[in-house]
């Protein structure tokens, strides 16, 4: 049989006041105390994350941003309990703000349709936390529980959708996996001349070099784009990119492989380094429109960016 680990919190008292569940639009991040040897929390937070530095983990501490899972703030020196469930909010000491807002599309008692710009990831990664959409939103707009029902790519701008009510998150969740929504980007990169008529890319994408890179591979292919040219102007076309399949990277990856590579695409084909703070080239990848059959009224649902891209052709 299993062995039975009671689950241990720590109690409140009116010097320790709970923390709350989202802390200036950032949710917290959990870990649970396994098995182990240390005799701090501190100890063993210094020890599973040393990327975060043992510096940053005792400023995190002292200033109440690690708690137990009643919202008690935990101190450097709190002994080691295995089975306690942490909650910790992430920050950086320096963040490179982008210098551009995003715009609410549409918003009704479920959802919140948001126009992406380029430079800000949807949520928080990396060297980005304030500098994500999901954390200005929260914090501008004062909704703790907005979550994004998809995501799209740093570099990209445009639509994202997010839910507002937990209740009927699942409904709406469930049609991106279902292949329910039909979403279409607009692209400009190098004229294609033998592309005279939609064309569909079908390929295996993986994992590349750096790991944040994919690339096209052997073997059955898992994911497929609509490719159609809406005009040409000189060397340049504005292409309506249409996903069947959702792959990371994918339509950046499969024009690239056409030999019409994005224009301003910092990663593919060859990868270039970009300073931070340069906003300079945008890529020109914008996620113009999504559609669906809402799935509480059965209605059509179609919004469209209000966006445009900004590379002439």
């Amino acid at each position: 049989m299993p062995e039975f680990r009671p689950e241990i919190h720590t109690a409140r008292t009116p010097e320790a006041p709970a923390a709350p569940a989202v802390r200036d639009g950032v949710g917290a991040s959990h870990v649970r105390l396994p098995e182990g040897h240390w005799e701090t929390v501190f100890a063993f937070l210094c020890e599973r994350f040393p990327a975060v530095g043992t510096g940053v983990w005792h400023r995190r501490m002292t200033r109440g941003l690690v708690c137990d899972d009643d919202g008690v703030p935990i101190g450097p020196g709190t002994p080691y309990r295995r089975g306690l469930r942490l909650r910790y909010y992430r920050e950086l000491a320096q963040e490179t703000p982008v210098p551009f807002d995003a715009r609410v599309v549409h918003r009704d008692a479920h959802l919140l349709v948001v126009d992406k710009p380029h430079f800000l990831p949807v949520v928080p990664a990396g060297r980005f936390v304030q500098q994500s959409l999901l954390v200005r939103l929260k914090r501008e707009l004062g909704i703790d529980d907005l979550v994004p029902l998809h995501r799209i790519d740093r570099d990209t701008a445009g639509l994202v959708l997010f839910s507002l009510q937990p209740s009927t998150r699942a409904a709406y969740q469930q049609l991106f996996p279902r292949r329910a929504v039909l979403k279409t980007y607009e692209a400009i990169a190098p004229a294609l001349p033998e592309l005279s008529a939609p064309l569909v890319r079908r390929s295996r994408i993986g994992r590349g070099e750096p790991f944040f890179r994919m690339r096209e591979t052997q073997g059955e292919p898992n994911s497929e784009t609509r490719i159609e040219r809406l005009e040409t102007r000189g060397g340049r076309a504005r292409y309506r990119l249409t996903p069947v399949t959702g792959r990371k990277h994918q339509l950046r990856v499969h024009m690239a492989a056409l030999g019409a590579p994005i224009v301003n695409d910092p990663i593919y084909p060859e990868l270039r380094v970009v300073a931070e703070d340069d906003f300079s080239q945008p890529l020109q990848l914008l996620a113009k429109s999504l559609a669906f059959d809402d799935p509480l009224s059965g209605e059509p649902r179609v919004f469209e960016s209000r966006l445009q891209l900004a590379e002439p052709l």
